[in-house]
């Protein structure tokens, strides 16, 4: 009786700032970790010579895309857990892991054989010919690192969802320093290693997220969440179980997917306006990734909390619980973007210090700037609406996002060719509609209804 007493006092959250913070300080550190290492990543290949850093963007958004499918069953997954540790119903969280493995597994799979036999015709005929020899060669040894990751993301939901989310840190970390080490010997041929250029780039990242995916699931067995959870107990296939992981992770699934693919069409369009531009965009996207992660942790606290909170019967208590986090996001979010519009050309002198790329660059910065503000509130409460159940509601607001999204990107971009920093302004239009749409759904009050 005491340990279900305990458990339930350590599974239940509470509404405060304190909380807030407890959960989101190492989920921000777990996601800046491995964007400090894809920054260290792009510098080591912006030093391959001009265009590397472009052809790092085409293929890091398209690996982007398996890898959104697999946080879409990574946010499924932690929302369900969450519900189920508010409802003190913990007997059915190893269940639920155990069943998105299986999940994962199948999702990885399908993802490889989509890399080798379907990406090859898509990319073909929308990239320069330069650009894909490469790009293909690269993209058949990076996939392999695709089971490795949707593996450490499901065990990541499964600790964020449990409020264990102080252990990613060890599973993130130990992937950094490996992908970091390997990505040096690997382009350049140190330590003994054989110089692989552009490609060493591809290894270092599946062995290192082999690495971290060993490391999480070994600190799960060694603080006893294995026992506690009972991950292993019940191996069997739940197709009822399976049904409700998909039900929940599809439509965010197709969500990350769409918004991607987005990305991976802007990039495309962007590769028309020469190396400069291309690797300046690149830049920029690391930029976001490392800067916005503080931004992504709060994004990911507010769905747990949103559900936990839910779970407990406590619904009259979301709306503030949002707004708190909402205040702590974009407080965060100031203390980053005010250096970025004060001093762009210092950001920018770090991977590149001709004048040209600085030029070009200074605007897109302060517009990125700008767009990461507005991400750290819009962010949270579209991820807000993933915590209430309703996912197929984060489905449609990401679709019609994207339709204005991709018509804005085309307009300016394709049909009247307007300067770089103009194409990315379409970031500002992306979050002022998620914020909308958003913000709406959820002072509506529909959510309520929902029950997962």
């Amino acid at each position: 009786m005491h340990g279900a007493m305990k458990d339930a006092q350590t599974l239940r959250m509470q509404a405060t700032d304190r909380q807030v913070f407890q959960m989101a300080i190492p989920i921000g550190f777990a996601l800046l970790v491995p964007q400090f290492n894809y920054l260290i990543n792009s510098i080591f290949l912006g030093m391959l010579g001009p265009g590397m850093l472009g052809i790092a963007g085409i293929t890091g958004v398209y690996y982007l895309v398996f890898a959104a499918i697999g946080y879409g069953l990574h946010n499924g997954l932690q929302a369900l857990i969450a519900r189920r540790a508010g409802q003190d119903r913990s007997e059915e969280i190893g269940v639920l892991s155990v069943q998105s493995l299986y999940v994962a597994s199948v999702v990885a799979a399908l993802g490889i054989m989509a890399t080798y036999f379907i990406a090859p015709i898509l990319l073909e005929s929308a990239i320069r010919k330069d650009l894909f020899v490469q790009t293909m060669s690269f993209l058949r040894i990076r996939i392999w690192g695709l089971p490795f990751l949707y593996a450490f993301q499901m065990r990541n939901g499964f600790l964020v969802g449990t409020n264990q989310s102080r252990l990613l840190i060890w599973g993130t970390l130990a992937e950094t320093v490996a992908n970091i080490t390997l990505d040096y010997c690997l382009i350049f041929g140190k330590a003994g290693l054989p110089r692989l250029g552009f490609n060493g780039a591809a290894y270092a990242s599946v062995a290192s997220e082999a690495i971290g995916m060993i490391v999480i699931f070994g600190m799960i067995q060694l603080k006893g969440l294995s026992k506690r959870f009972r991950l292993y107990k019940d191996l069997k296939l739940h197709r009822s179980v399976i049904r409700l992981i998909l039900s929940q992770s599809a439509p965010l699934i197709a969500q990350f997917a769409i918004s991607i693919m987005s990305w991976e069409f802007f990039f495309i369009l962007l590769s028309r306006y020469g190396d400069t531009a291309l690797d300046l965009s690149q830049y920029m996207r690391v930029m976001i990734g490392f800067l916005g992660v503080f931004v992504w942790s709060f994004a990911s606290t507010a769905n747990t909390m949103v559900s936990n909170i839910i779970g407990q019967g406590r619904k009259n208590e979301v709306v503030p619980l949002i707004h708190r986090i909402i205040r702590l996001s974009f407080i965060t979010s100031l203390v980053f973007s005010i250096p970025l519009m004060i001093f762009p050309e210092f950001f920018l002198g770090i991977v590149r210090s001709d004048q040209a790329f600085i030029a070009e660059g200074v605007p897109v910065v302060r517009v990125v700037a700008a767009a990461m503000v507005m991400m750290s509130v819009s962010t949270i409460w579209l991820n807000a609406v993933t915590g209430t159940g309703n996912t197929a509601i984060n489905l449609g607001i990401e679709t019609l996002t994207v339709v204005a999204y991709v018509f804005y990107v085309h307009m300016t971009m394709e049909v009247y060719m307007m300067p770089v920093y103009i194409g990315w302004m379409s970031e500002w239009l992306y979050w002022i509609c998620m914020y909308g749409m958003s913000r709406m759904y959820i002072l509506s009050g529909h959510w309520q209804k929902k029950d997962i």
